[in-house]
C-alpha cells in the first residue's frame, strides 16, 4: 500500500486543545461560585466534548435539566478563547513538514463541530497547510462510524487504502478500521474512555509525534 495521506484526529492527537477547554470548563465552575480544578483533571476527558468537560466540571451529563444552559456557557467562552494555549503537540510540526517536503498529504477529520474546527486551524495557521478538514456536522454520522473518512477520501480524490488515520480515542480507530485504512493509535494523546490502548486493534501504537516520520 502507498501512503498518500496521513489524517489526524484534532483534540488530543494533532493538538493539545485541553487547556483552552479546561479553561472554558473552569469558566463554567466560576461562574456558578465553585474554585476551579486544575487543567490536568480536564485532559483524560478532553476529547469527549462539552459532555465529558461538564462531567468533570460540574458531575452532571447531557439528561441533567441544566446541562443544556452550562453547555451554551462553556461552548460561548470556549469559541472566544480557541487559541489562548492551545498549540500543535511537541514535534507534531516536525512531522508536519516532513509530510510536506515527501509530497505526502495530511488532513483533519474530528467530531468537534466545523464552527470551532475551522477557526482553530485558521487561529493556529494549519488551515492553509491541510488538505482536508471534515467536521462531524458535515456528515450523517459522527466517529466512530466511518463517514467523516469516507468524506475526507472523497475530497482528496483517493481511496481510503491510500490513508492512514491517527487518533487519541478507540472511536478514531473503529472509525479508521471501518473505512479500511490503516489506523495508528496516539500514546501521546488523551486516550478517552476506550480501555488499553493496545486492546483497540489499531495498526499500530506510537509513542510521540516524532515516530509518525517513521511511516513516510
Amino acid at each position: 500500500m502507498t501512503l498518500r495521506c496521513m489524517l489526524f484526529d484534532l483534540d488530543g492527537t494533532l493538538v493539545d486543545t485541553a487547556p483552552d477547554l479546561g479553561h472554558a470548563a473552569n469558566f463554567v465552575r466560576e461562574s456558578l461560585g465553585q474554585a476551579p480544578l486544575p487543567l490536568a483533571d480536564y485532559r483524560p476527558v478532553a476529547s469527549a466534548g462539552a459532555r465529558g468537560l461538564l462531567g468533570k466540571a460540574l458531575g452532571i451529563g447531557p439528561e441533567h435539566p441544566d446541562f443544556p444552559r452550562h453547555r451554551d456557557v462553556f461552548l460561548d467562552h470556549y469559541r472566544a478563547n480557541l487559541s489562548r494555549a492551545s498549540c500543535l503537540f511537541p514535534q507534531m510540526d516536525e512531522a508536519l513538514r516532513a509530510m510536506e517536503r515527501s509530497g505526502i498529504r495530511w488532513g483533519v477529520v474530528t467530531n468537534k463541530p466545523a464552527w470551532l474546527t475551522r477557526p482553530l486551524m485558521a487561529e493556529l495557521g494549519l488551515d492553509s497547510r491541510s488538505a482536508v478538514t471534515v467536521s462531524a456536522d458535515e456528515v450523517a454520522r459522527p466517529k466512530p462510524a466511518p463517514d467523516s473518512l469516507y468524506k475526507a477520501c472523497e475530497m482528496l480524490g483517493l481511496a481510503p487504502t491510500d490513508c492512514v488515520y491517527v487518533g487519541d480515542d478507540r472511536r478514531d480507530i473503529d472509525a479508521g478500521r471501518a473505512a479500511g485504512m490503516r489506523t495508528i493509535a496516539a500514546d501521546w494523546g488523551y486516550l478517552g474512555e476506550g480501555g488499553p490502548i493496545e486492546g483497540w486493534g489499531a495498526d499500530a501504537i506510537l509513542r510521540t509525534p516524532e515516530e509518525l516520520q517513521g511511516w513516510l
